[in-house]
């Protein structure tokens, strides 16, 4: 009987993994105080060891990078001290664990803001929707629009969040440039009115992101990078009226890199009808350009994830709320066995109950 496609070992001559399964990056809500990672959290990551790649919860590079409560950082020392009970806690169970790096840009609130103040945005336009403070669900403020030296600023707090990440004992870090967040804010554009060389065309818009992760790769070396990108994603009111041509412009700056990976999220509600101008299916238009590991994300099942495998699709697949609630999801596969189901009343805050409760196939 031959392998399952999922478990087969993936080395793309800058680092290895020993399936195809990468555990997504998932919110949680569950640091410690200052916003620091805990034994609890040390004991959720370690249970789901056996993906391929783990990608750590969103993590802010700053301060001025927090949107919601009880999201960890890698800004400072007492973080990195918390990490390093994660990445050591993965690690001996024989784990591999990249930190996403993030920033959320407009996505935040003076309540949620250390200084109080208005959150960065690359211009001073409201998203659309809410945003979860300290108080509750809050209307969006109009962010501050960055200057160019707190851009520049941003960007170096990039590059010492990696070498944060690093000298917390993670193996690299994803660069978070997904889901209406900041770096998806500077690509998209109603949300990047600008007119100087961060705004306007194509290259002015991807600039922001190419600078931080040449940092970031600079800093860390490109082999411990990826990149997550949402090519047709709408959070938060983003739009873009030439998302193909926008990333496909990105990805092509990025393959000069030679990075870990790209990860790109497929498009899960939007019908081509409401937004003719995007790719329903994402994953399948950019692999033929990108030049590294694809992992894809969202919504697949272990039988999609083997068809995206086999057909050359895909390198990876990242699984989200199925690895929530099976912690040796990567086993369950093996042995084809039930899946639990989780619990989204559990998702956000709180404890251990619907976080590192659920129960292995062999307890």
């Amino acid at each position: 009987m031959s392998q399952k496609p999922l478990l087969a070992k993936l080395d793309n001559g800058r680092v290895s993994f020993s399936n195809r399964f990468v555990m997504a990056p998932l919110t949680r809500q569950r640091a410690g105080s200052g916003l620091v990672p805990t034994a609890l959290n040390a004991l959720y990551y370690q249970q789901r060891a056996s993906a391929g790649l783990i990608v750590s919860e969103a993590s802010q590079i700053s301060p001025k990078g927090q949107g919601y409560p009880n999201t960890p950082g890698i800004y400072s020392q007492e973080q990195i001290a918390g990490w390093k009970l994660v990445t050591n806690s993965v690690h001996e169970a024989g784990g591999k664990i990249f930190c996403q790096l993030w920033h959320v840009g407009r996505h935040s609130h003076p309540l949620i803001q250390l200084d109080g103040g208005l959150p960065f945005g690359p211009s001073a336009v409201a998203e659309t929707g809410h945003v979860t403070t300290t108080k509750g669900k809050m209307e969006p403020v109009i962010p501050h629009a960055m200057t160019l030296d707190e851009i520049k600023s941003t960007v170096d707090d990039y590059r010492q969040a990696a070498l944060n990440a690093i000298e917390a004992g993670f193996d690299g870090v994803e660069i978070h440039g997904a889901n209406g967040y900041l770096m998806d804010q500077f690509l998209n554009d109603n949300s990047n009115i600008r007119n100087d060389e961060y705004g306007g065309s194509i290259e002015n818009k991807c600039r922001f992101a190419v600078e931080v992760t040449a940092a970031i790769t600079e800093a860390i070396g490109a082999e411990k990078v990826g990149i997550r990108l949402s090519p047709s994603g709408t959070n938060f009111g983003i739009l873009n009226q030439q998302p193909v041509e926008t990333f496909e412009y990105l990805i092509e700056k990025l393959n000069g890199f030679q990075l870990a990976y790209i990860h790109l999220i497929e498009p899960v509600k939007k019908s081509l009808e409401e937004l003719p101008h995007y790719l329903k299916s994402v994953t399948p238009h950019f692999r033929p350009l990108i030049k590294t590991t694809l992992i894809t994300s969202a919504g697949y099942r272990f039988d999609t994830a083997e068809t995206a495998i086999e057909t050359g699709i895909a390198d990876m697949v990242a699984f989200g709320k199925d690895f929530i609630s099976n912690p040796d999801l990567v086993e369950r596969y093996r042995r084809d066995a039930f899946l639990n189901q989780y619990d989204v009343d559990t998702f956000y805050g709180g404890g251990e109950k619907g976080y590192t409760d659920y129960p292995f196939l062999d307890s």
